[in-house]
């Protein structure tokens, strides 16, 4: 079987890009399909059913996809601490999907897309409060512009 990964970790760095990178544009791209996709699935259910149904197919695949991945030898690595953050981390992924499901059933797709995306406003207060990140005049211009973006399309 080839290494795909190495391979991909090889054209990154031939293109000066850091690897973790083209894991961001694949994770956007996915991410720019998902609101139009469900609106689709929306069509006469409710966004409470959509999400259950949403969420069985999210939760077979990522299992699945874990099996391949995740050596079971890393298992016996998790801690309490991995346990904890990571559980906040769902149940504050459950109450975004509650919300934006909600909002989705209701309204038009891209408005709510932009809205929920001013997340990275929040990710970036967090991560410089929290995970003592560096405060960069390129955040403050990248996020600024965000907010600004926001209130423009936001606004009818």
């Amino acid at each position: 079987m080839k290494n795909h990964g190495a391979r991909r970790s090889r054209l990154c760095s031939n293109a000066g890009m850091k690897p973790w990178i083209l894991w961001a544009v694949m994770a956007m791209l996915f991410a720019g399909f998902t609101s139009t996709i469900a609106k689709l699935g929306l069509t006469g259910i409710s966004g409470e059913l959509g999400l259950a149904i949403r969420t069985i197919f999210v939760f077979v695949l990522v299992l699945t996809f874990a099996a391949f991945a995740v050596p079971a030898s890393e298992l016996s690595q998790l801690t309490g601490r991995n346990w904890a953050w990571l559980g906040l981390s769902g149940a504050t992924t459950a109450l975004s999907w509650i919300f934006y499901y909600k909002a989705l059933k209701q309204g038009e797709v891209a408005t709510i897309a932009l809205i929920d995306k001013g997340s990275i406003l929040v990710a970036i207060v967090l991560a410089v409060l929290i995970l003592k990140e560096q405060l960069t005049l390129r955040l403050i211009g990248g996020g600024a512009l965000m907010l600004a973006g926001l209130l423009v399309i936001a606004r009818k």
